[in-house]
């Protein structure tokens, strides 16, 4: 979607807001780019650089409460952009989509989804993902 006219200025910066969906490592295998919101994160930023935004804030969360305050704290109307990778990235990260949307239009903040196509993963990256998820106090960063 574009943006819409005369809602953002260029006196108040949109800040965005990327929705990652925390999912045990066990489903790697099943569904890794679930597992990997590095990635998720990653397709959120692409998708803000190319709209001329940044991103504010990345949240990883798996089956929060639509109205959690770790969603909401100093998002403000039409300021405010909330973006994943896509609704099945929603379905996962938050306890029900419908009610999270419904509550960003009741406070007027948009949300948006990439709505690209996930990466494939090869045995190579699903091995990666798996290093960087199980190493993370042995100071591996993932590469």
């Amino acid at each position: 979607m574009g943006r819409p006219r005369g809602a953002f200025d260029a006196i108040t910066p949109v800040r965005v807001t990327a929705i990652a969906s925390l999912t045990p490592l066990e489903e790697l295998e099943s569904d890794p780019f679930l597992v990997d919101s590095r990635s998720q994160h990653a397709m959120c930023a692409r998708w803000a650089a190319e709209h001329g935004f940044v991103i504010a804030r990345e949240i990883l969360v798996g089956g929060l409460r639509f109205d959690h305050c770790a969603l909401w704290d100093g998002v403000r109307p039409g300021v405010d952009v909330f973006v994943a990778p896509s609704t099945r990235v929603l379905a996962r990260a938050l306890s029900s989509v419908a009610e999270f949307t419904a509550e960003c239009a009741r406070r007027g903040v948009r949300v948006e989804t990439v709505g690209r196509a996930e990466p494939s993963y090869d045995a190579q990256m699903k091995a990666r993902v798996h290093r960087r998820l199980s190493m993370p106090t042995a100071g591996y960063d993932g590469r």
